[in-house]
């Protein structure tokens, strides 16, 4: 008997979009301050995240490991990273240095603790 998984897929569905919602807001807050080229490209990214975490959701894909379908994710999210530090004129000017990246390296967690796991290895 199949069990019901809706409750993985939000989580991987809200999870996924709770981690790029301060671009979003970001987005807004430069479209307002009037920072056009930034705000666009912010919402772009943000619409191509949605796009990315909705295609490389592990039900799409039963077979494939969880770290592959994170890699495109973690793309996208790493890109949002740097387009928010290219709008905010750099990694300078909000008062980090390169030792800040450090900071990021929890975010691989997942990535790395799913390791080989598919979605078809939680069906039984």
């Amino acid at each position: 008997m199949a069990r019901n998984r809706s409750g993985e897929k939000w989580g991987w569905i809200g999870g996924w979009f709770g981690g790029f919602i301060w671009v979003f807001i970001l987005s807004i807050m430069m479209l307002i301050q009037g920072k056009s080229l930034q705000g666009g490209l912010g919402l772009a990214l943000t619409l191509s995240a949605v796009i990315v975490i909705i295609a490389c959701a592990p039900w799409r894909y039963p077979d494939r490991p969880y770290w592959q379908l994170m890699l495109p994710v973690y793309a996208a999210f790493f890109l949002a990273i740097a387009w928010a530090l290219w709008s905010y004129d750099g990694i300078d000017t909000l008062g980090l240095g390169w030792q800040s990246s450090f900071l990021l390296l929890p975010l691989l967690l997942p990535m790395a603790i799913s390791g080989k796991k598919c979605w078809n290895d939680g069906s039984n």
